[in-house]
């Protein structure tokens, strides 16, 4: 998959554990693991806004685009 997630890159650089995420964001722990695992099919602008407020940080620090290597052949 092209995109890769860096929450627990945030979770770690804000100390911060998934719990607390959880209950600051009012998502429940699963659904925050399928985000951070990249399981996830899909995010609400909702959901990433309330992250990112939490996180004090920017969709892009949590969002990575990295070409397939299919791609580049």
């Amino acid at each position: 998959m092209p995109i890769v997630v860096n929450l627990d890159v945030m979770l770690a650089k804000r100390k911060m554990r998934l719990k607390t995420l959880s209950e600051r964001v009012s998502l429940t722990e699963q659904n925050l693991s399928m985000i951070k695992t990249g399981k996830a099919k899909g995010m609400r602008f909702e959901t990433l806004a309330k992250i990112c407020d939490v996180l004090d940080c920017q969709p892009g620090d949590l969002l990575e685009y990295v070409p397939d290597e299919e791609a580049d052949a």
